[in-house]
């Protein structure tokens, strides 16, 4: 396989050269944001058989299990390892004679289409440029169907041995899964905007078979007299497995709803049964097979595993100054291989081109004899350590491994929060609340509030509504209401739940209300939480020309008129030296709106960050709580972070504190704790730099002091940013802020500084006024108009101020 360098790209760039997260894979035309196609259409690890598919004489089945293909014997269940390489293969499909086997090889930056002979095991790579190339499938002919980014979207493309290969269709979004008909056409999955389509395709005229939105995990089979279509398809929180007859394709029924999550349907060679994998409760993938006339589901598991190499097991301990303690994990076998436990769920970190998984104070896996390395790191007290070691065929070796602590936030006084992530959101794992509770011990992280949202039409987890969890670190629900282009809101803390939950432009039945996002965040605060924009902004300028279409187009509204508690300032999927200066200016004016943070992972996908991987730390009155959490982040006794830790101080005020006076020189300390290194280190004072230093080339302690003058009224942060990204930093550039001392007052503001914050937001709150009128068109928006007029007379007036 070609090596892509994007991975050593992301290794070397700096906050000069990188916004927020974008891609790890090949970039994909038609994606802004390939979180979601990276979850969505990529292979999943699991150490369970996942991907089946059935030989044509029913003798065999191939799948992938722990990252290699496997072939089970149907009669003895025996399954033996076919594969050996370092890249994780997948989605296999057989040739129509039985002697081939087409599959995925992902080398954790790039895939290819690859085929090995099922006798003599014998490779042969297919197709593997530098893009996506993704489910391969034989035709009865011999040729081969692929989806490939060559020509920037995700296309169906067609090999063949002697006329090459050229695409079959040219659509923008996605078009996979592809199977090619005996009459010529071809059926396939189709992606475009948010909508999902199974389609067929016959001398160019396309014809819809089934269609919904954001149908995440669908796939499916054709049947072996091309009779009928087995599909996934959600239903509410659950996916179901239906039946269609392709030649009627209303005509369809449920067949199971199995545990809730049926995925990757095969049938057998007669057509009698569809085999599928499915996530069990200890998040492992289960093969399982039912009838085509339905009934009860049956569990089809290996009897017994043959690597087809000698194995040995590898007991990895763990321990933070010298106590057992649960940590983020990584390992591999000297192929580059990741090696996964049996049980629990597994992720990729798209940063740092990384499997992970949590290991709680020890674990045992089994490998490959040989050499091998692992690395470990928990949360962002400490560094990461690699250590290598080599297991022995039939043996159990055991390493030992001790981390040491930078800085304790708690004993210090400060307890870490991810207010923004979700828990089970279109991704191939069922969670649980007390899933989250050993990747945030494997975190450091001692708060968290996962938020229900919809998946457009869908309204998800409302059973978890109310759960707690409070006996290590706290879990409590909140919610994310998407208002859509309006901006999305975050609330926690709150009684109940805001209905709706989606309205504004793109949505079926309240496209065109004109409802105001300051009617949630009122809401929240009158149901006894706290509510601000999440994941606000993308460029690290948000007040150029291009930067300002990309703010919130309520955001700059409900900001200025002090509608929102706090706004996300730090978060994977924005950037937080944007958010930050936008954050600027609302303080500028006066407004004491808090700093907030949240990771917003889907902790169901293979394809995601670490929960908590962007955070706020919040320094309460009395014990955690709750009340006192919420309390703190109100109140601005907090820094944010995707792994810095900082203590800033000036004239012996912390963050949330008042100096008491101004128009003096004041001294100020700051003392940053970090994992990686950094290159910047500023203090600013109304968002201004006054004192800017070079930052430090190690990880660890590193204090820095001086005095600056001050104004009379306003405020004074700390910032520190920029270097190269590794573990345990999962963000595009090493970043923390604190939030503000005040200067005389907890939402002063300084007039020269209000006045210029004030033609800023004035020009972001015009442009977010010309997005509003576009986007609704004839619809009528007076209560959003009204809205931007109080916000604009507010504006007016400190500009025009003297």
């Amino acid at each position: 396989m070609k090596k892509s360098l994007f991975l050593l790209a992301i290794l070397a760039c700096t906050f000069e050269s990188f916004a927020q997260w974008t891609n790890h894979y090949p970039k994909v035309d038609g994606f802004g944001h390939h979180v979601y196609l990276e979850g969505f259409e990529l292979p999943v690890l699991n150490s369970g058989p996942n991907y089946p598919a059935i030989s044509p004489d029913g003798s065999t089945i191939a799948f992938s299990a722990k990252g290699w293909l496997w072939l089970m014997d149907t009669k003895s269940k025996i399954a033996k390892r076919i594969t050996s390489s370092g890249g994780m293969d997948s989605r296999p499909q057989w040739s129509a004679d039985g002697k081939f086997i087409v599959f995925i090889r992902d080398s954790g930056d790039d895939t290819g289409i690859y085929k090995i002979n099922s006798e003599t095991l014998s490779e042969t790579m297919v197709i593997d440029e530098a893009v996506l190339e993704l489910d391969p499938s034989f035709s009865v002919s011999g040729d081969i169907l692929f989806t490939s980014a060559k020509n920037g979207p995700l296309n169906i493309w067609k090999h063949s041995e002697t006329g090459g290969t050229q695409p079959i269709t040219r659509d923008r979004g996605v078009q996979r899964k592809a199977y090619a008909l005996s009459d010529g056409s071809v059926v396939y999955l189709a992606k475009g905007g948010s909508n999902r389509i199974v389609r067929q395709m016959n001398n160019g005229e396309i014809s819809i078979l089934a269609e919904d939105w954001i149908t995440s995990q669908t796939d499916l089979a054709v049947s072996p007299d091309e009779r009928y279509i087995a599909y996934t398809w959600p239903q509410d929180d659950d996916y179901e497995l239906r039946l269609m007859d392709i030649n009627i394709p209303s005509s369809n029924i449920l067949l199971t709803k199995s545990d809730g999550l049926p995925m990757a349907p095969a049938f057998s060679p007669d057509g009698q049964w569809i085999y599928y994998s499915e996530t069990n409760s200890q998040e492992r993938t289960e093969l399982k097979r039912i009838s085509l006339n339905g009934g009860k589901p049956e569990l089809y598991m290996p009897s017994k595993w043959d690597w087809n190499t000698p194995t040995g097991k590898i007991t990895l301990k763990t321990s933070v100054d010298g106590n057992p303690a649960p940590v983020r994990m990584s390992v591999t076998d000297s192929n580059g291989h990741p090696i996964i436990p049996e049980e629990g769920a597994v992720r990729f970190d798209g940063q740092n081109g990384m499997v992970f998984f949590y290991a709680d104070k020890e674990i045992t896996l089994e490998m490959p004899a040989g050499d091998g390395s692992v690395t470990i790191v928990q949360g962002f007290e400490t560094t990461a350590k690699t250590e290598s070691f080599t297991t022995k065929a039939g043996e159990n070796s055991t390493v030992a491994m001790d981390l040491n602590r930078i800085w304790s936030a708690v004993a210090n006084g400060w307890y870490s929060g991810d207010n923004h992530f979700h828990l089970n959101y279109g991704g191939t794992y069922q969670l649980d609340t007390e899933d989250l509770v050993l990747p945030m011990k494997g975190e450091q992280l001692d708060v968290g509030f996962p938020l229900l949202a919809n998946l457009h039409n869908r309204f998800l987890e409302q059973d978890l509504w109310g759960q707690e969890y409070t006996k290590g670190p706290m879990i409590f629900y909140g919610q994310e209401v998407r208002s859509h282009f309006l901006g999305h809101l975050g609330l926690i803390g709150t009684s109940e739940l805001f209905w709706p939950w989606i309205w504004g432009p793109g949505y079926q039945v309240y496209g065109t209300d004109d409802r105001l996002n300051s009617e949630v965040l009122h809401f929240a605060q009158d149901k006894g939480g706290l509510a601000g924009y999440v994941h606000p902004v993308a460029d690290k300028d948000p007040f150029t020309e291009e930067g300002m279409t990309g703010i919130p187009v309520s955001l700059v509204a409900d900001g200025v008129l002090g509608e929102a508690d706090w706004l996300e300032v730090a978060c994977l999927w924005t950037d937080e030296i944007g958010t930050g200066t936008l954050w600027h200016q609302f303080l500028n004016l006066g407004i004491p709106m808090a700093a907030s943070a949240g990771s917003d992972v889907m902790t169901d996908y293979y394809h995601t960050m670490a929960v908590g991987a962007t955070r706020v730390y919040v320094r309460p009155d009395g014990i955690l709580s709750k009340e006192y959490y919420l309390k703190a982040l109100k109140e601005g006794r907090s820094f944010v972070s995707n792994g810095p830790m900082i203590e800033f101080e000036v004239n012996g005020m912390r963050p949330g504190d008042v100096l008491g006076s101004g128009g003096n020189k004041v001294s100020w300390t700051l003392d940053i704790h970090s994992p990686v290194p950094c290159e910047k280190v500023e203090i600013l004072v109304n968002g201004e730099v006054v004192v800017s230093k070079k930052g430090f080339v190690e990880a660890g302690s590193h204090s820095y002091k001086g005095k600056i003058s001050v104004p009379e009224n306003g405020w004074i942060s700390a910032r520190v940013y920029g270097g190269t990204t590794v573990w345990p930093v999962m963000d595009s550039y090493p970043f923390a802020e604190s939030s503000p001392v005040w200067i005389s007052s907890p939402g002063t503001a300084d007039p020269e500084a209000a006045r210029a914050a004030a033609v800023k937001l004035l020009d972001a709150l015009n442009a977010a006024e010309v997005m509003l009128k576009n986007r609704y068109g004839d619809n009528p928006v007076e209560n959003n108009l009204k809205q931007f007029g109080k916000a604009r007379e507010k504006l007016n007036t400190l500009i025009e101020a003297k």
